[in-house]
């Protein structure tokens, strides 16, 4: 009842008292937003340009991002570059994170991910395309982006952030991973789409704690947050009355940006690290995942996936 209660909640937040003119001049700063040539993550980059930030808008599809960019551009005068970033493929995550490790950047927007997929489709190395997609792809990006991030903090005096996108998903899982279900198998067939997905989404928030709890005495900052329900393209994969029912309670997409803006841009923001956030722009202390064994054996687990790419 108590889970059920506080999504329930999240699902009608009272009206925002934090708006993108809340964001402050972000002259000098670079940043990557991933998953952002569609939804809250291009919310989040209109945001960035429209304060003087340099923006990296990473993306799988060089064609939908070079149009979300023009499009971005006409609305801000400003301009995204374009990093190409398959999450689905761990090889892609290196490839972009290697293009990026020249830049400084002072914030990481893990914003991309997919809901409910065809559970037929797998990442290119074999992993459940839900949780590939949403947490070991952002966690070997992250990884690989550490020394930059580290670097960054310790030049700048202040804490490098991660923002982590969630969802309220992450409550409706409260249990250990089930690492039968994370490459094609039996299992992870019973197991269904939204359960994968909120399991998924536990995942961006036991990551999250997890690299607070590794790295936060190096000056990263790592927090999770829940958008918001939103009308964007995370829903492009549903169908029929599942996908009528969810979108009659959906919020126009630009309310997705604040939570995770603030959390990335504000001053508050730089003292977030473990912490977790929901709808709109506000910090609870209600965290999906709680149980720190549990974090650390999944951490375990992706770094033995990427060992030796």
């Amino acid at each position: 009842m108590g889970t059920h209660w506080s999504i329930m909640k999240q699902s009608w937040p009272p009206k925002a008292k934090y708006s993108v003119d809340h964001v402050p001049d972000l002259s000098g700063k670079v940043m990557i937003v991933t998953g952002a040539n569609i939804g809250v993550g291009k919310e989040t980059v209109k945001a960035l340009l429209q304060h003087n930030a340099k923006v990296y808008l990473a993306a799988r599809s060089p064609e939908k991002a070079k149009e979300a960019i023009q499009d971005l551009k006409s609305q801000t005068g400003k301009e995204a570059e374009f990093l190409q970033l398959d999450l689905a493929d761990l090889n892609s995550v290196k490839r972009a994170a290697q293009e990026f490790m020249q830049n400084a950047s002072c914030i990481l927007f893990n914003n991309a991910g997919v809901m409910g997929p065809p559970i037929e489709q797998l990442t290119s190395q074999g992993y459940d395309m839900t949780f590939g997609t949403n947490v070991l792809g952002p966690f070997y990006f992250t990884k690989l982006l550490l020394p930059t991030l580290i670097a960054t903090a310790a030049a700048e005096g202040k804490p490098a952030r991660v923002i982590n996108t969630a969802s309220s998903g992450a409550e409706l899982f409260s249990q250990n991973f089930d690492y039968n279900t994370l490459k094609d198998s039996p299992a992870r067939k019973k197991m269904g789409v939204n359960v994968l997905y909120f399991q998924s989404k536990f995942g961006n928030v036991a990551f999250s704690n997890e690299l607070f709890r590794r790295y936060g005495d190096q000056g990263i900052m790592s927090c999770s947050l829940n958008p918001g329900n939103l009308r964007s393209g995370l829903q492009r994969n549903l169908s029929g009355l599942t996908k009528f029912l969810i979108e009659l309670a959906l919020y126009p997409t630009p309310y997705g940006a604040l939570t995770q803006l603030y959390a990335g841009t504000s001053q508050e923001g730089a003292k977030f690290g473990g912490k977790y956030l929901i709808p709109w722009a506000r910090l609870t202390d209600n965290n999906p995942s709680k149980n720190a064994e549990w974090e650390k054996t999944m951490w375990t687990w992706c770094e033995e996936q990427v060992a030796g790419l």
